[in-house]
């Protein structure tokens, strides 16, 4: 990713999507901990590999000894083995490492997972049915270590995070300092793609599924540490700074040491589980009816998202776009008369950036006046809700797709 630009962008009047670029937007949560590393703000995993402490190491599942044939098997050689097999959530985080997003990972069939399914079929030239078939199964079956799990312990700099309530009000917002995560359980959730509710099921009680709980333990599930400005708010979440904890087994989240020259959007990319090794990407195509984003080198399919893409009120304008440039971690220009037509009165604001503000933790800047592609603070609404006009993707893929254009891409709307 060394290759990367960053536009500066400002003031740019947006469709819904209103913001301003900045070069380098304010710091991430604060991560004050001894643990974490000075220069990064976060416990690296490795010298060579700066993702955080909880990425993933696939080679350790993949050189499994040829007599482990299963998923199960092969989550033995991990330090605690799931309860039971996950094969829709093992199909997920395999597409996920190819690039083909499921979106929230829940171990569930929808959509998005179906989308991602049918990017795999086209880009291994098979029948494209969007369905978990046998021909797809045995395309996969090279990744058939790669457990649906893994158990982590959250890094210990995230008791020392800040979280914040975030007020309705868009004045209030606007005198915020930043519109990071939440709560812990927030930002766990969106560092391994999925949400809440599914780490609360791979984790019954507070503790990993297949941890033998003492008979005497009859402690309640343990509650997040993490500096808030009002103690009975929802920042008082499940989990906390050095639990173990099961989470859904994403990876291609390796930050190569030197590949980034942004500190604070590195700092980005490893809270997302995003990688710095990204293909270089010629070509993309974003369908209104399909609710899909496809990004092509040359005539190869490489990457596919679920997208939401316009509305009735502002449609997707079909047609070849450039990107102009990108801004990493923008804040966003709130104005009445851009997001709600000619006339419209109220008070301009300035928000903060953060993964919780409208246009999430990234935008890619489009030579359509108004119109951008970026991430957004509800990654479960994704292919479901309408954007105002953008295209909009999980923070996670949006990020992924940043490492991937260039001012070269070309870029497509499509009914």
């Amino acid at each position: 990713m060394s290759r990367k630009f960053l536009a500066i962008i400002a003031a740019l009047p947006l469709i819904a999507c209103s913001m301003d670029g900045a070069d380098n937007a304010e710091e991430t949560e604060t991560e004050a901990s001894a643990n974490a590393d000075s220069d990064l703000g976060y416990e690296p995993m490795s010298d060579d590999n700066q993702a955080d402490s909880m990425a993933s190491e696939d080679e350790r599942y993949m050189s499994v000894g040829q007599d482990h044939g299963s998923v199960a098997d092969a989550n033995r050689d991990n330090e605690i083995p799931d309860s039971e097999e996950r094969p829709i959530m093992q199909a997920q985080v395999v597409l996920d490492r190819e690039g083909f997003g499921p979106g929230v990972i829940d171990g569930k069939m929808g959509m998005s997972t179906e989308n991602a399914l049918s990017g795999f079929q086209e880009a291994n030239d098979l029948d494209v049915t969007g369905k978990l078939d046998e021909p797809t199964k045995s395309a996969l079956a090279r990744w058939e270590r790669i457990p649906a799990t893994r158990v982590v312990t959250i890094p210990a700099s995230w008791g020392d995070a800040e979280y914040y309530d975030i007020p309705e009000d868009t004045g209030a917002k606007a005198e915020m300092e930043r519109l990071g995560y939440k709560s812990l359980d927030e930002r766990l959730a969106e560092r391994f793609h999925t949400t809440v509710e599914v780490l609360q099921e791979l984790n019954p009680n507070g503790r990993p599924a297949g941890m033998d709980t003492p008979e005497d333990d009859a402690s309640p599930s343990p509650t997040a540490t993490g500096t808030s400005s009002d103690s009975e708010s929802e920042n008082d979440g499940i989990f906390r700074a050095g639990q173990q904890i099961r989470v859904p087994n994403i990876g291609a989240d390796r930050i190569s040491p030197g590949s980034l020259q942004d500190a604070d959007w590195q700092r980005t990319l490893a809270s997302l589980g995003v990688g710095s090794d990204q293909p270089e990407v010629d070509r993309i195509v974003v369908s209104k009816a399909g609710k899909t984003l496809k990004a092509y080198q040359g005539d190869e399919l490489v990457a596919l998202f679920t997208v939401s893409s316009g509305s009735s009120e502002f449609p997707l304008p079909l047609g070849e776009w450039d990107i102009v440039g990108e801004a990493y971690n923008p804040p966003y220009s709130y104005d009445p008369e851009v997001l709600n037509g000619d006339g419209a009165e109220g008070e301009e604001y300035t928000l903060p950036p953060g993964p919780n503000g409208p246009v999430g933790v990234v935008w890619i800047d489009l030579s359509k006046e108004h119109y951008g592609i970026h991430g957004t603070p509800d990654p479960e609404t994704i292919g479901r809700a309408q954007s105002s006009g953008c295209v909009r993707l999980t923070n996670w893929d949006a990020a992924r797709l940043a490492g991937m254009v260039n001012t070269d891409t070309e870029v497509i709307f499509e009914a």
